[in-house]
């Protein structure tokens, strides 16, 4: 069996918020939405990313706000870093040196979903 990641899922409060952030400011395209189920879904380039809306009673509500473990690539991350910035996107931690030799960046969703910001890079 040779398997692929097809999509991952964001859980949010603020739908639209959600919505408006994976679109306008990621970029990602907007493929669906379904307003009733608070479901939406994005083609980020070749993997789908899902956006779903949890009430914030619902035992579900521990899934908003945490780190996804996402990584979100760009071919110049000091340039998406200041873009991102300047459009009001909150960064925990700036582009930063890591152990293994390459950099990153985290930054977070209208409801605290931690994502990271990775440079494009030839994969071994």
């Amino acid at each position: 069996m040779k398997a692929r990641v097809w999509y991952v899922t964001v859980y949010v409060f603020d739908f639209e918020g959600a919505i408006e952030f994976y679109r306008d400011r990621l970029g990602f395209e907007l493929g669906f939405v379904d307003e009733e189920l608070g479901h939406a879904s994005f083609d980020a380039n070749g993997v789908g990313l899902a956006v779903a809306r949890v009430e914030p009673r619902s035992q579900e509500a521990v899934l908003v706000g945490r780190h996804t473990g996402i990584g979100v690539v760009v071919p110049d991350l000091e340039q998406a870093y200041a873009e991102l910035s300047r459009s009001g996107v909150e960064f925990s931690m700036p582009p930063t040196r890591q152990a293994w030799g390459g950099s990153l960046a985290m930054f977070q969703d209208p409801d605290g979903n931690v994502l990271f910001l990775d440079q494009q890079r030839e994969m071994s």
